[in-house]
């Protein structure tokens, strides 16, 4: 179960444990012990001195022993956040043990799956997954950014808010003010009247896999908890839009939403916001947003109340290795565009179905998701270099970039899922010109029914579909399918790829000639 660390959730804390279960904690801390004595930890300790040289024995002395030095730095600037919600904007909800943090479908639910879990776990296939009912407080962490009050924490902790107060680490409280929010990152910017607060500064560099990290938050509502770990890995895609994070080992749970993640300097490397979590507690894997998205993003809350990132108006999709074949590429590396919305930046600079957009003002993209990250950091109105590659060559196209609007936003990132097509007795499918099928339109040639043991079917195609061109060649009969398809056999060619429309859209699919 993938869970934004909900603050809705404030379970009452056990204040005792059973003494069989005190006595295994202790066998479980004698071994812990053990472990720290042989080196785990910030500092190396080991009693074989001579076998360490004076250099990695001086760096290793000026190491801390521990975190007591940077907590006592950096725990003042973090607060809990404590949030009541208007009746009126809550939803109705069932039984809250019938529910799971995520709705069907869900960019959430998608990576759910990506990690192997094809079907739902303890019976739960064909459930409806939405998000726990929804209570009338939460609470949740933050921190200050600034001595003057400004703070930052997790959208999904104040969305909704009908007010939101801030305990600081004195114990004070104090009321905030949302001073805007980003439902794209899950971040927000709240206000305390006020001055002298301690802040804290976000990073200026990425960390790195191994560096040690401190969380510091309100989990469960026991503000003030601290927990250390390191940096398990870096731009992970939890199937938030086209948003990369850090994960942590260091643990976070329900309450820990929108706290900092310190480095051994006590600069943020990234704000909390979700957990990977088959238990609902905390297994070890947590997900940071990285200090250099929160720090632009929080830039323009600050200043505006919302952000603004730029727009090319293309739908797009990875380029795979069968993609790359057909088309010419060395590498499977860039973003495939499927289709330029009408009146877009895109369309007024010329790009066209078929381009792979390779670079972005001299610098390499590496696919759909990338691409998507390049444009929306560019401020609306900026020109900006494109390199394209169309039928065989590089092309250079001027584009400017337009502003996305949450009701415009681009597709280019996420992760879409070519629904392939494919149109020919050779690759399993039996084809009739468009033209002759009702509702297929005057274009192309309408896929009348697929081999399920096909190549054809193996890529996704399916009966309804409409293949509109092959090779960059528009077809209109089943007969120009079949001579495309022969000449590109013939020419060696290991896939051919096809323009093609199922339902409303179109798209690209790459479509093994080997099997045919």
């Amino acid at each position: 179960m993938i869970e934004r660390d909900n603050p809705r959730d404030n379970s009452p804390v056990r204040k005792s444990l059973a003494p069989r279960r005190l006595a295994l904690l202790a066998s479980v801390a004698g071994i812990g012990a053990a472990v720290l004595v042989g080196g785990i930890g910030p500092q190396v300790q080991t009693r074989a001195a001579g076998l360490i040289s004076p250099a990695v024995a001086a760096e290793t002395a000026a190491q801390p022993r521990g975190f007591a030095d940077l907590v006592e730095k950096v725990k003042p600037a973090v607060i809990s956040v404590r949030v009541r919600f208007d009746a009126a904007a809550q939803q109705t909800g069932t039984d809250e043990d019938d529910m799971l943090p995520f709705r069907q479908g869900s960019p959430l639910e998608k990576f759910f799956r990506q990690f192997g879990f094809q079907d739902m776990p303890n019976g739960m296939q064909g459930r409806q997954f939405q998000m726990p009912t929804p209570r009338m407080a939460a609470e949740g962490s933050g921190f200050f950014i600034s001595a003057d009050g400004y703070a930052v924490t997790n959208n999904h902790v104040v969305n909704n808010a009908k007010t939101v107060q801030v305990i600081t680490d004195d114990g004070k409280t104090l009321s905030a003010k949302v001073i805007g929010t980003d439902p794209n990152t899950d971040l927000a910017v709240i206000k305390v009247d006020g001055k002298n607060f301690p802040f804290v500064k976000f990073a200026d560099h990425d960390p790195r896999i191994g560096d040690w990290v401190v969380a510091v938050g309100n989990p469960f509502g026991l503000g003030g908890t601290v927990t250390a770990g390191i940096v398990s890995a870096r731009g992970r895609d939890i199937g938030s839009g086209s948003n990369e994070f850090i994960q942590i080992d260091a643990p976070i749970n329900r309450g820990n939403s929108g706290g900092p993640t310190f480095d051994l300097d006590g600069n943020v490397i990234g704000v909390n916001t979700a957990i990977y979590s088959p238990s609902g507690g905390s297994v070890g894997i947590g997900f940071d947003i990285p200090a250099a998205t929160a720090k632009m993003v929080v830039a323009q809350l600050k200043d505006t109340g919302h952000v603004t990132r730029g727009w090319m108006g293309v739908r797009v999709q990875p380029v795979t290795a069968e993609i790359a074949d057909s088309l010419g590429l060395k590498k499977a590396e860039g973003a495939l565009v499927d289709e330029p919305q009408p009146g877009s930046p895109a369309a007024k600079a010329g790009i066209q179905a078929g381009d792979v957009i390779t670079a972005v003002d001299g610098r390499e993209v590496k696919d759909s998701r990338d691409l998507a990250q390049r444009i929306g950091a560019i401020a609306p109105g900026t020109p900006t270099q494109l390199s394209i590659w169309r039928k065989g060559e590089t092309r250079t196209v001027s584009l400017t970039v337009g502003n996305m609007s949450d009701q415009r936003q681009a597709n280019a990132g996420t992760d879409q899922q070519v629904t392939p097509d494919s149109g020919t007795p050779r690759l399993g499918l039996t084809l009739a010109p468009a033209s002759d099928v009702g509702g297929a339109g005057d274009q192309g040639v309408a896929v009348m029914s697929v081999d399920p043991a096909g190549p054809a079917a193996e890529q996704g195609i399916k009966a309804g579909d409409v293949i509109l061109d092959v090779a960059g060649k528009a077809v209109s009969k089943p007969e120009d399918v079949r001579q495309e398809l022969a000449s590109l056999h013939k020419d060696g060619k290991h896939s051919v790829l096809m323009r093609v429309k199922s339902g409303d859209a179109t798209h690209f699919v790459a479509v093994p000639l080997a099997k045919a």
